[in-house]
């Protein structure tokens, strides 16, 4: 895996512009991103370049169990959804 691309999209990803997609983005590319085959690396990077206030609703409807954004983006706005929620959801 390339390194520098790596920590370039990292950078992207706590560098948004909108305070909320930061907190999304940011732990989820810390964490997932070196797991992610080369195919989604590429389909994630497409990700970073949409708009925020597109980006957020699209993944926050995930939470009422709607699924909205291009059919290309979606099985990755449903991982990061998912890391998201299961991030903030409180362990007992």
């Amino acid at each position: 895996m390339d390194e520098a691309r790596l920590k370039r999209l990292r950078m992207r990803s706590w560098r948004r512009g909108m305070k909320e997609m930061d907190l999304i983005l940011g732990p989820f590319s810390d964490t997932e991103l070196e797991t992610l085959a080369p195919e989604e690396i590429d389909i994630y990077e497409a990700l970073l370049n949409e708009n925020d206030q597109d980006l957020y609703p699209w993944i926050t409807a995930r939470i009422s169990g709607t699924h909205p954004g291009p059919e290309a983006l979606v099985a990755l706005l449903d991982r990061i959804a998912g890391f998201a929620t299961d991030r903030l959801t409180p362990k007992s």
